[in-house]
């Protein structure tokens, strides 16, 4: 018998995708959110399914939703400002728990703080369970077991495909981005968790014949969860490529800003501007936007020389419409006792790296 999913945030942008794509696999999450009129709506829309009112600012009504066994889905962002109840309350209830973050700080809190008291409580958490970061987790997972023990690099990058614009990025994504800008990165180096600023590196890939586009460094679950997979990985390298020309001057703008942000209060100051300019749920691109873009992930893994010794293509949908999907199907598996181990877990460790690959499959990205 398969526990029970409940969907925390299930009211906003990615909590709608979500609900929907759990609803297309046969699940009956219990939507939980912050208004009852709004979660009644979406409940009727889906066929009836139960609800729950919770508020991040009364952290016992999160902790409410979730009993033992349960399996809890937070799409609750910026997760920097508004996340840490859904993970105090999975650890508390001993349920396991699933995130849509993509945010630098909120990540390494998991994997560091969150995660040991996660294992001593016998569940797991899956961070950053959507675009950001399962397509590179498993690009790079694949990357190394064709490279074999002589892998001590991987070096991924994301890219998007097709024609967007700037109204095909939701409130959610841009405020996660404010508050990324605002926090330092960090990054696998020398067989170790380095703190870096964001965007400190630049790399170029050749994402078509001849065509090269460039990518920034950014601090991913990928540098905590792929080492795991390999025992000789020395490095780390995660790149993002949305910016296009635009990388190297936001590297400009990143050391720039460095110095500045350690001035005491300057941080926080900032932050609480980016809250008042970039709000968070505020919708998102349609379907009809989502099908003009789509999705390009790369992998190589290096011998400690630097000589290429295995690399992995992955294409398909849009990042957000992957993002609902692939959260549907962690929820249902780890509902039915697919998660492997507890703690703080990367994608492939979490669930198996082939078992991995057919969910990123089902959820519109895959090997090519």
């Amino acid at each position: 018998m398969s526990a029970r999913i409940v969907l925390f945030g299930a009211t906003g942008y990615t909590g709608r995708l979500t609900a929907r794509a759990l609803v297309a696999r046969g699940a009956r999450p219990v939507l939980a959110g912050r208004s009852a009129p709004a979660l009644e709506a979406l409940a009727a829309e889906l066929g009836g399914l139960p609800t729950a009112v919770a508020d991040v600012d009364r952290p016992a009504s999160v902790r409410a939703l979730v009993e033992a066994g349960d399996v809890l889905v937070s799409t609750v962002g910026p997760f920097t400002r508004w996340g840490a109840p859904a993970v105090e309350a999975a650890i508390d209830a001993r349920a396991h728990y699933l995130d849509s973050t993509g945010e630098t700080p909120f990540i390494r809190r998991i994997f560091e703080s969150w995660g040991p008291r996660a294992d001593a409580a016998g569940v797991g958490l899956l961070t950053a369970f959507g675009y950001d970061w399962v397509p590179g987790n498993l690009a790079g997972a694949l990357a190394l077991a064709d490279a074999g023990e002589r892998a001590s690099r991987v070096r991924i990058g994301y890219f998007m495909t097709g024609r967007g614009g700037s109204n095909d990025m939701s409130g959610g994504t841009r405020a996660s981005i404010v508050e990324a800008l605002t926090e330092p990165a960090f990054a696998f180096r020398d067989a170790a968790i380095v703190t870096e600023r964001a965007a400190r590196h630049v790399a170029r890939f050749e994402t078509s014949p001849g065509r090269w586009k460039s990518a920034v460094s950014v601090g991913t679950s990928e540098h905590y969860a792929l080492p795991r997979l390999a025992a000789g990985v020395r490095d780390v390298e995660v790149f993002l490529g949305w910016f296009g020309p635009a990388s190297r001057p936001l590297q400009k703008l990143s050391a720039a800003g460095a110095p500045l942000l350690a001035v005491p209060g300057v941080r926080g100051a900032v932050r609480r501007a980016g809250a008042r300019l970039v709000p968070g749920s505020t919708g998102g691109p349609d379907a009809q936007a989502r099908e003009r873009t789509g999705s390009l992930i790369f992998a190589s893994a290096h011998d400690s020389v630097g000589n290429e010794l295995a690399s992995v293509r992955l294409t398909g949908v849009n990042g957000y419409t992957f993002t609902g999907e692939i959260l549907a199907w962690g929820a249902v598996t780890a509902a039915a006792s697919g998660l492997q181990g507890t703690g703080a877990l990367g994608p492939a460790d979490g669930f198996g790296l082939e078992a991995l690959e057919q969910g990123c499959r089902e959820a519109g990205i895959e090997r090519t």
